[in-house]
């Protein structure tokens, strides 16, 4: 804008320059006009006064009938003539007025406009210097024209004959333009004089502006400005993670294309942040903005979001959500922990089978083939797991066989004996065995830690039972845990709320049920609490309800899940493919 050669004017000072020109100039038009209707006003003014002393004069009686002698005698201009009208009364009358009213000149004239009262007395018997036409045709003039004494503002009133009315002559009264020069300027002194205060203030409000500006702008020029938001564009439409940013009142100002789709909004910036349909839990983090990484369930995806203050020069500016889209890395980390379910199965499976094979090698080494045949009948007969987990062969898949293996292998690390259910039966193989495992695996790990915190007076079960129905695969995990509390029965599949406490879990704990229950119903299937269990859930109730509770064989907490469409008969893909 203003360019002082390789570097420019910054804006602060742009701002300062700018506003002082347009007061100055606004100031300066204001002053102009000031100054030419104060000129029109004062010689307006003048003019009247003039006229005023003009009318009363001409209206003198005295004046009335000497100019009437005067204009009806046959008197010739000369020396004598000019010493009458000087000793006269009508000088006296004119110049009595003149010093009275402070005017320039008081002139009287007769009918043929010659002059009969003047204040030089060399100029009496003369003409008129100026036209006496309007005022001898019987008007009233108010002009203001150049004449022998100098411009002036001047008024001339016929003079009229008494008793007649006719016009016998004139008068004219004149007022310098010097005086009303010397009025204007001291008009225009006292208005100098506000203007001047004005601009003082106008310069004063442009650089208090301009701080303020600098201030906003937090001392950035507006090509930086420019150029930040060129950055910001490009970078938060360019990376792959979502960006929301709010202000210290909690209103969206940021929020690019990426955190909308992982978050699945359609906020725009402006609205406030408890408007804009997050989850509780990503709303949580956001306002706690404690640089913590929490993980959450978000429609279909997993994110993981972190929130932080921002600041600048101590000054706090809002929050930044930052979100990245770990759904893949979840699904990775489910299959990885299924792949290894199975390693640990086939460990034990390989361990168990090298102690039999040596306990055979013994038997025939030491010439006992018949003990060795009949302990080979009796492998057979119970199977390489059959002691591990008993009627594990009623779940055809192999997939599923080592997934429950594991997890009661797991089970009795913790001093938990899982066990299946009197009704398992599934004979179909798994057609989707990372769900299955990521809905039955959450609920199994829940149900061992609820079983494994009882006291020492309850021995510590985890029942699960498998039901097939079709390509539906029906699931119930109960354990001889506490149960759940009254006040979480409502909020349990609720991201973020678990009856046990963070501890080191990344993100925190309370997002395993959440996740199953996405899980199922994605495929149109459901998980929920079929029974709080506890000891109040027991002896709280009366008649039927106590006859129910006390056919439950576990008193914990019984989870149910619905998962269709996971089941397949025949070989299914996964297999083929491995």
């Amino acid at each position: 804008m203003f360019s002082l050669g390789p570097r420019s004017v910054r804006l602060r000072t742009q701002i300062v320059l700018l506003q002082v020109a347009v007061v100055g100039l606004t100031l300066g038009l204001a002053f102009g006009v000031f100054a030419y209707v104060s000129g029109q006003r004062l010689s307006g003014e003048y003019g009247e006064r003039a006229l005023a002393i003009a009318r009363t004069v001409a209206s003198d009686p005295v004046v009335r009938t000497e100019v009437a002698r005067y204009s009806n005698s046959a008197s010739r201009p000369g020396p004598q003539l000019e010493d009458e009208l000087a000793e006269g009364e009508l000088a006296h009358i004119a110049d009595d007025a003149r010093l009275r009213t402070g005017a320039l000149f008081v002139v009287i004239t007769d009918d043929a406009g010659l002059r009969l009262a003047h204040p030089d007395r060399t100029r009496l018997g003369e003409m008129v210097s100026t036209d006496p036409s309007k005022a001898l045709a019987g008007g009233e003039v108010v002009i203001r024209e150049h004449g022998t004494l100098g411009e002036s503002v001047r008024a001339k009133v016929p003079v009229l004959e008494r008793g007649t009315g006719r016009v016998v002559g004139e008068v004219s009264v004149g007022i310098s333009t010097t005086a009303v020069r010397e009025q204007l300027l001291r008009d225009l002194r006292r208005a100098g004089l506000l203007i001047g205060g004005a601009l003082l203030a106008g310069i004063a409000g442009s650089v208090l502006l301009a701080r303020r500006w600098h201030g906003l702008t937090l001392g950035l020029e507006p090509s930086e400005l420019a150029e930040l938001v060129r950055e910001q564009d490009a970078v938060l439409h360019g990376i792959g993670e979502g960006v929301v940013a709010a202000d210290v009142a909690w209103r969206v100002t940021v929020i690019n294309d990426e955190a909308r789709r992982l978050l699945g909004i359609t906020a725009a910036p402006g609205a406030d942040i408890d408007a804009i349909d997050l989850t509780p839990r990503v709303l949580q983090a956001f306002r706690a903005a404690d640089g913590q990484p929490v993980q959450a369930a978000v429609g279909e995806r997993i994110v993981v979001v972190t929130a932080r203050t921002v600041t600048r020069d101590g000054r706090p500016l809002g929050a930044v959500l930052s979100v990245r889209d770990r759904t893949d890395v979840e699904s990775l980390t489910r299959q990885l922990d299924a792949v290894r379910s199975m390693s640990t199965v086939l460990r034990a499976q390989r361990h168990e089978f090298a102690n039999r094979l040596h306990l055979l090698s013994g038997l025939l080494h030491t010439g006992r083939p018949d003990e060795a045949a009949n302990y080979l009948e009796e492998l057979l007969g119970s199977g390489p797991l059959g002691a591990a987990l008993p009627g594990i062969d009623t779940v055809a898949d192999p997939y599923l066989q080592a997934f429950l293996s594991a997890k009661a292998a797991h089970a009795r690390e913790k001093g938990v004996h899982l066990r299946l259910g009197p009704n398992t039966w599934v004979t179909a193989n798994l057609a989707a065995p990372v769900d299955v495992t990521t809905v039955l695996g959450n609920l199994l790990d829940n149900a061992i830690d609820a079983a494994a915190e009882t006291g020492p007076d309850v021995s510590p079960v985890v029942e699960v039972e498998l039901v097939q129905e079709g390509d539906t695969l029906h699931i119930a995990v109960a354990d001889s845990g506490a149960g759940v509390t009254a006040e979480l029965v409502d909020s349990i599949f609720v991201e973020g709320v678990s009856t046990r406490s963070g501890g080191d879990v990344p993100g925190g704990r309370g997002v395993g049920l959440a996740l199953s229950r996405q899980v199922a119903r994605a495929r149109g299937g459901e998980v929920r609490l079929a029974h709080r269990g506890g000891v109040a859930a027991s002896t709280g109730e009366s008649g039927a309800g106590e006859s129910a509770e006390s056919e439950r064989p576990l008193r914990g907490a019984e989870f149910i899940a619905r998962l269709p469409g996971v089941l397949i008969e025949g070989e299914p893909a996964w297999a083929a493919e491995n």
